[in-house]
Order: C-alpha cells, then structure tokens, then sequence
C-alpha cells in the first residue's frame, strides 16, 4: 500500500498547474474530476482561480495511473474500483504535496470536487483516517486545518455512498451546488446530506442549479446536457467563495 508520500510522486506527474506568474506564497484551490477523467470544463475553473489571485492544481487521477477514459468509465463509473473512500487518498495525498509548495500558503487551501471528485472530498473529510484507510498506509500523516473551504459541485451521494451521512471531522466554509434533475441523487437527499455537514457549525451554502448532472462540462450525453448560462453561474460563485474565505480572519 502506498504512503502518501509516494501517492502524492504518482499524482504529481499529471497534476496541471495554473496561476500568477510569480513564486510568492498564494492561497491554492486543488481541482478532483469526475469519474469520467479530466474534462473541458475544469481548466475554466482554474483560470477563474488564476484571475483571483489564486493557484488552481488539476490533478488527475487517471493518466498517472494508466487508465483510459474508457476504462474510467467502465470501473470507476460503475463503482467496480476507485471508490470515493479510495478516491480519498487522492484528496489527502494532493493535499500534502501542494501544501508543502513554497508558492501556496499552506493555510489557505480550498478543495474542490465534481461528483467523483466531491464524494472523495466527503469522504476526507468525515473519515477517521486510521492507518490503512483511504487507499493509503498514513492517512493521518497530513493535517486538514489549512483547508478552509470546500467546492462541491453535484458530488456523488448516491447509494454507493455510503458514508454520505457521516459527520465532517474537519468542516470548511462550504458550496454545495445540487443539480435539480441530477439522474443520480434526489434533491431531498443532496439536501439532507448538506444540511448534516451544516450541523458542525459551518457555513454551508446551497445553490440548486436547474440543470442536469455535469451541467458544466460541455458535452450532451442523455440525461446530462450542457448548460452554458449555469456554467457561467457556477464559475461566478467559484470565484465567489475563493474570494470570500481568502478575506476571512483565520479561524
């Protein structure tokens, strides 16, 4: 099993890196796709980030490993592998790697995640993190509380999720954007979900888009379809919320 460490060597070979032409110190914003890989619409959101004064890491968690969309989507898709707990290892791994930049100022540090992606941020955040956990042998080699917020855009809460109602152990300001005919969860149940991470006394704001899943990744595949005037939405409530924690007095 590998450590975090050495998940983080893996994940570092995809990893794209957009923002400021500068080596100072920035707050930094980690970007997880979906289970369907890296997709066109992740790189608008990092040059949001970018024009915020922030850095933006789109890691991907597929190339490194060799895995073709097709395969992604025949297995992770279908819940055969990479699940959102393993997906977690991830999150945690990228979290540590990039917190150790002297270009990003560790203590500012925003996780965002589409669908797959979100359900591994989930996942980090509400697990106990003993060894062995999370796909990876030290989970709990890596502090959570510089991450002072949370992006998650349709995340996956369906029923292969199973710690969907778990508590948050660490709990950053938080945008939870619902899809309201997302084919994979109901909007009672996305809101369900929100409202128990809200009970930990966090900032949670909800914003229901009136869109399909992946509303913002330009493509149709029936029943998710493109939406253009909510991608422009949900880019401006992105940079929204970098804008607002990157303000706030520490915690």
């Amino acid at each position: 099993m590998q450590t975090l460490a050495q998940r983080w060597t893996l994940l570092e070979r995809g990893m794209t890196v957009v923002g400021p032409d500068d080596d100072r110190p920035r707050p930094a914003v980690i970007l997880f796709h979906g289970c369907g890989g890296l997709r066109g619409h992740l790189p608008r959101y990092a040059e949001a980030a970018k024009v915020a004064g922030w850095r933006a890491f789109i890691v991907d968690s597929y190339g490194p490993r060799g895995w073709s969309r097709q395969f992604a989507m025949a297995t992770v898709c279908t819940g055969l592998i990479l699940r959102g707990w393993q997906r977690a290892g991830d999150v945690l791994a990228a979290l540590d790697g990039i917190s150790r930049r002297p270009d990003v100022s560790s203590d500012k540090i925003v996780l965002a995640g589409w669908s797959h992606g979100g359900w591994g941020i989930m996942e980090a955040m509400s697990s106990d993190r003993k060894p062995g956990m999370l796909g990876v042998a030290d989970p709990d080699g890596i502090s959570l509380k510089g991450v002072i917020g949370a992006y998650l855009a349709y995340p996956y809460i369906g029923v292969a999720a199973l710690n969907r109602m778990r508590p948050w152990k660490h709990c950053p300001r938080t945008l939870a954007v619902i899809a309201r005919t997302d084919h994979l969860t109901t909007v009672r149940n996305a809101e369900k979900v929100h409202a128990m991470v809200r009970n930990c006394g966090v900032e949670v704001e909800t914003w229901i888009a009136e869109g399909t899943h992946s509303f913002d990744e330009p493509m149709t595949a029936p029943p998710m379809r493109y939406h253009p005037e909510l991608t422009a939405e949900a880019l401006r409530r992105f940079s929204a919320l970098l804008t607002d924690v990157a303000a706030a007095p520490p915690a």
